[in-house]
């Protein structure tokens, strides 16, 4: 089984309001999936469908090899679940929650307290096990709901929004964790309004609006995909003013849509920098007093990065630190979510 999920046209309608339209996506197994989209774009209904915790109205969708209508206990056994707002009795203490939810799913007893301790470990917990979850910090409480939802060891979890509102150190250790979950062969179903966090931690990305999905690829291939696009408006618009033989130029030096790129070199000489402005993509300079040298390019490719620290290294020049600007994952996400589409999902 290559997708642990697969919906085929999943659709959900409240009356005359279409929530969920037509929905097909596909979801590799073993991955970290994102799933995106504005508040009301039908992420939520997606989500309680693939769940079963709401009814579908037509379509269909298979979780981990199990229809979501015909088999919703097998569907449920197979998944973990960490709201946005944990969902734990605060009266009961982590291990009394985790022993409730292993009770639940019917978790063998001779294999309970074992599997809830080492699950404690694995999220750092432990030393808290006998407090009560009311008197937890945020953090702890996401924790101590990843040992409850994982203790029937589930193949997927969905996690809503897990870091919002954590402190930057807390929020790096859940990621760290969230990895070290999908390396253990956990498909992790990602939902959050953190494009940093989204960015960083998934393999591909699904973003929905208007119930539909309007964009799916690698974070790395949404981002290209929408540095494509700007290219071709901007020589859209250039087409009407522009000589043909200033098209072709600009086609050849692909010098359209400049983006920046900046180093920090320790030892600058006028040498590096004047070498630097030779290499053929480089379209302007500029030397700040600290050493810092900010590039306007033509292309921001590794192979165009890897010159420059080329060139550099070759005067023997020592840098610091690198940064380059380009389109962000939240740049591709208000992009797509903007656009109006047709009943077809075409762009108009």
């Amino acid at each position: 089984m290559k997708f642990i999920i697969e919906t085929e046209d999943l659709t959900k309608k409240y009356g005359d309001f279409t929530a969920v339209n037509s929905l097909n996506m596909k979801i590799p197994k073993k991955s970290i999936f994102g799933m995106l989209g504005p508040n009301g774009a039908g992420k939520t209904t997606t989500i309680k469908m693939l769940t079963c915790l709401a009814t579908v109205t037509s379509g269909t969708a298979s979780v981990n090899g199990f229809d979501i209508q015909k088999n919703p206990n097998e569907v449920r056994d197979s998944l973990g679940m960490v709201p946005q707002h944990v969902s734990l009795y605060k009266d009961l203490t982590v291990f009394e929650n985790a022993e409730l939810c292993a009770d639940f799913y019917g978790v063998n007893p001779d294999e309970k307290i074992d599997r809830i301790n080492d699950l404690m470990e694995l999220v750092d917990i432990k030393y808290a096990k006998d407090k009560r979850v009311g008197k937890l910090s945020g953090g702890q409480k996401q924790k101590a709901s990843l040992v409850a939802s994982l203790v029937h060891r589930p193949d997927i979890l969905f996690l809503d929004e897990p870091t919002i509102g954590l402190d930057p150190t807390t929020k790096r250790i859940l990621w760290e964790l969230i990895e070290d979950l999908n390396s253990n062969g956990h498909t992790i179903i990602l939902c959050s309004h953190d494009m940093y966090e989204v960015d960083m931690l998934c393999d591909n990305v699904g973003i929905i609006n208007h119930g539909t999905l309007v964009a799916y690829d690698s974070p790395r291939g949404l981002k290209d995909t929408l540095l494509s696009k700007e290219n071709e408006i901007i020589k859209s618009s250039l087409s009407g003013i522009a000589k043909e033989n200033a098209l072709e130029e600009l086609d050849e030096k692909k010098s359209i849509n400049y983006k920046k790129i900046s180093f920090l070199i320790d030892n600058l000489t006028p040498e590096i920098s004047e070498d630097i402005s030779k290499l053929e993509f480089v379209q302007d300079i500029f030397i700040s007093k600290q050493g810092r040298v900010e590039l306007k390019v033509d292309r921001l490719e590794d192979e165009a990065i890897n010159e420059v620290i080329k060139t550099v290294i070759d005067d023997e020049g020592i840098i610091s630190s690198i940064s380059s600007e380009e389109p962000s994952l939240e740049d591709v996400f208000i992009k797509v979510t903007s656009e109006t589409y047709n009943k077809d999902g075409e762009v108009l």
